[in-house]
């Protein structure tokens, strides 16, 4: 891998990962070390308050770690926590935080008897207004809830959108495109032909990619934990060959895309 990754020559983007996932924690030292071997840069994602809190002493110190895009934030998973202690945190370490995620919205963890409903659009509002406030991109999670994030984010000024994991329709991608924002593709564009139909009428400009570790994929990688390191150039080369282009004009292109995204 790292050889056909030498020949290839792009610094390739892992666009979202959990690196402070407890899974990861035994060998994280090395996974980032082989991440800076291979040229490969990764943007951490969070959940919580705590994997936040986690994420800010890992990766807080630029100097230390600069393959690591430290994002933070609060998923609808965990939208009855105190985010006004959360909002204190980011405020604290804002030149720290390099973007807001893993935000959005989720009815399959809506809960009646806690009207999470409601507390999911709060906490989706709190953090869209930090990443406006301190202009931060962000990384969105969308599944079964995709018109009404675009809904919100057309209240919203931010400057850079990623719909983490696009599952939407082909309506809701030509939507997502003409508001500018960025679509991430994963491990199941191998397999999903869904996935692939969605790929080849996405605007080769917004396109970036992802592994979502440590989410395991037993239908390609026999549901070992997910590593950039194993996993992009499964994803680059699916890719290549559903848009007619070369792994190398593939990975150019993304390079690019992720450029414009992060830096």
């Amino acid at each position: 891998m790292r050889d056909y990754l030498s020949k290839l020559n792009p610094i390739l983007y892992d666009s979202h990962i959990h690196l402070t996932d407890s899974e990861y924690d035994s060998f994280l030292p090395s996974i980032l070390a082989t991440l800076k071997g291979m040229r490969i840069k990764a943007c951490s994602v969070t959940v919580d308050s705590t994997t936040s809190s986690k994420a800010l002493r890992l990766f807080g110190d630029k100097d230390v770690n600069k393959i690591v895009y430290n994002f933070v934030g609060i998923h609808p998973q965990h939208a009855n926590e105190d985010i006004s202690l959360f909002e204190e945190m980011v405020a604290s370490n804002i030149k720290s935080i390099d973007g807001i995620g893993e935000i959005g919205l989720d009815p399959t963890y809506y809960d009646k008897d806690r009207n999470t409903d409601t507390l999911q659009d709060q906490v989706f509002n709190k953090m869209l207004t930090l990443a406006e406030t301190y202009d931060r991109p962000v990384s969105i999670h969308s599944r079964q809830s995709l018109d009404n994030v675009l809904n919100l984010l057309s209240t919203y000024n931010l400057r850079k959108v990623c719909l983490h994991w696009f599952d939407g329709s082909p309506q809701q991608l030509e939507r997502s495109l003409g508001m500018g924002l960025h679509v991430s593709y994963g491990p199941s564009l191998v397999y999903s032909k869904k996935k692939q139909v969605l790929l080849k009428l996405t605007d080769e400009g917004k396109i970036l990619i992802e592994t979502d570790g440590p989410v395991r994929y037993p239908s390609c990688f026999k549901n070992i934990i997910t590593l950039p390191t194993s996993t992009l150039m499964s994803v680059i080369r699916s890719m290549s060959d559903i848009l007619c282009m070369s792994p190398k004009d593939t990975a150019d292109k993304l390079e690019e895309n992720s450029i414009l995204f992060f830096d």
